[in-house]
């Protein structure tokens, strides 16, 4: 028997809201921040009242590439929070109702009923999220066709210092030292307990460039920031994606 596919890594989401669809029923405001994750579960918390909730991974689909106006994380089924917990959504049936003075349609002798057909009614949720998609796929082309327009005027930005483009991913600190030379100051930070920041500083460069990883000794180069706090470089990750995001929404240390 074929194993079920493997849910997405959502590591990267730690630092960015998103949006489920289909939207949870019974969950008013569709914003969301990821927490952490077990085995089988992952716990995702509420941007508008801090509600925690605990997710099935196998009702985790895929998550959208564009993230502009929001970044959409797909769900396998339309799900309901009901007491506390998140459970498949299950739609009622309804039936036609008789015309005032009808009577019931009487089968003739050999035949059957027709059965009764379920009228699925879009909800208010459904039709926003629509108009959502919508206006992220138009924001996409807009983008596509300003990125094609510059790319044909040959508009080409130089940076004065461009060594941090010899670093890459698999460079640790010492490495960055060796290429760089000593920073003027280095600078540590801790997000949620789950990954390392360190900040070295290159004020003559007017750069700041960043390590990441899970403690202090295994960091490595994620990217670099310029004297504004703009990411000027950033690398692959692993699971999809550049760390670009990741630099974009890290605070100044």
């Amino acid at each position: 028997m074929a194993s079920p596919p493997i849910p997405p890594q959502l590591d990267h989401l730690i630092t960015r809201p998103f949006s489920f669809y289909p939207p949870i029923v019974g969950v008013e405001h569709n914003e969301w921040l990821y927490r952490k994750a077990s085995w089988s579960e992952i716990l995702v918390v509420n941007c508008k009242n801090g509600e925690e909730i605990w997710i099935s991974r196998r009702y985790i689909g895929e998550v959208s590439r564009v993230d502009d106006p929001v970044l959409i994380v797909g769900l396998k089924f339309e799900l309901e929070y009901r007491r506390g917990m998140v459970v498949p959504f299950e739609r009622r049936v309804i039936e036609m109702p008789v015309a005032v003075g009808g009577r019931p349609a009487i089968a003739r002798a050999g035949e059957r009923p027709a059965p009764i057909v379920g009228i699925r009614m879009a909800s208010a949720q459904d039709k926003r999220m629509f108009k959502l998609i919508g206006a992220t796929v138009t924001v996409a082309i807009l983008l596509y066709v300003l990125a094609v327009s510059l790319s044909r005027q040959r508009v080409v930005f130089t940076a004065k210092d461009q060594t941090y483009i010899g670093l890459s991913a698999r460079d640790d600190r010492t490495e960055v030292v060796v290429k760089l030379g000593e920073p003027a100051s280095d600078h540590w930070q801790s997000e949620n307990g789950a990954l390392q920041y360190e900040a070295l500083d290159y004020p003559d460069r007017k750069l700041t460039v960043i390590l990441m990883g899970g403690d202090r000794k295994s960091v490595q180069y994620a990217g670099t920031m310029d004297k504004d706090w703009k990411p000027v470089h950033s690398v692959p990750l692993r699971s999809g994606g550049t760390t670009d995001s990741l630099l974009r929404g890290l605070k100044r240390f």
